[in-house]
């Protein structure tokens, strides 16, 4: 049988009082093979399934199942972390409990994110299920197999500082307003940083990170990837960072795309295709 074409607005969830949809790229029944998350950018606030399509359609044609998914977004104060949270950790266990009818093998799912995406696949990776209410997928596990994070943030306790604060607020840093109303503001939204936060998280469970970043990237400083490498490797778990010097947020030169596309594809066949 030839793989399915993409299967769009699949439902996986309700949460909010919305639908969460998910797309599928490459579902075959009649075979098992490894998925992998794709989570878009948008600075929690914007964005949809649809701008990672390209990269799961692409994945598809190497042999993985793909699931590009939409979360809710912060819209006017609603939908604080840890909604986005729950989200792609459930989508994690739908896909898990959906399984056979998508041909996956549910012991080789990957996460891929850009962005305010990458910081969502890297807390797959690093925290198992925070919100395990719902019977039907309790007994499925939300913790991805390995990660790749394309320039996310990794770190917001700094902002616990008030001494970090007010240097923010002096520099008029782009992406503190962005964090404030993500997270709610201090210092009573102070536990939400630390949840939030990948790099706190990190332990012997953590699985294998590949993350790049651009070294001119004015949106989420490229300490933010150098911290959470440095983390990965502290604590025994595999980490490579791929920095592109001159490089910005969210880079689309063809000749990095390449070279993240390939580099991404050698991670994902040796931590998905082999045996587990």
């Amino acid at each position: 049988m030839r793989p399915n074409p993409v299967i769009r607005n699949v439902v996986y969830g309700e949460a909010g009082g919305q639908k969460l949809l998910l797309d599928v790229y490459g579902a075959n029944p009649a075979l098992t093979r490894p998925a992998i998350i794709f989570v878009h950018g948008g600075s929690w606030s914007s964005g949809s399934k649809h701008d990672l399509g390209f990269a799961a359609a692409a994945l598809a044609r190497q042999g993985y199942v793909g699931f590009s998914i939409n979360y809710r977004l912060l819209r006017n104060g609603r939908n604080r972390f840890p909604a986005q949270l729950d989200d792609v950790q459930r989508a994690v266990r739908w896909v898990r409990a959906h399984a056979r009818e998508y041909g996956v093998d549910p012991r080789r799912i990957g996460a891929l994110g850009a962005s305010a995406g990458g910081h969502l696949a890297a807390l797959l990776g690093t925290t198992d299920t925070r919100d395990n209410s719902d019977a039907a997928l309790a007994r499925y596990s939300s913790r991805v197999q390995c990660v790749v994070d394309l320039y996310g943030p990794t770190d917001f306790t700094p902002a616990l500082d008030p001494a970090n604060q007010r240097r923010m607020a002096a520099a008029k840093s782009p992406g503190a307003g962005i964090v404030q109303q993500f997270l709610g503001p201090l210092p009573q939204a102070a536990d939400n940083y630390r949840l939030a936060s990948p790099i706190t998280h990190i332990d012997k469970k953590t699985v294998p990170f590949l993350i790049f970043h651009g070294g001119r990237d004015t949106l989420v400083p490229l300490d933010q990837s150098q911290r959470l490498h440095r983390a990965l490797r502290a604590a025994g778990v595999e980490s490579r960072l791929i920095v592109f010097p001159e490089a910005g947020h969210g880079y689309t030169e063809p000749r990095l795309l390449a070279q993240t596309f390939a580099a991404v594809q050698e991670f994902f066949n040796r931590h998905l295709k082999t045996s587990p």
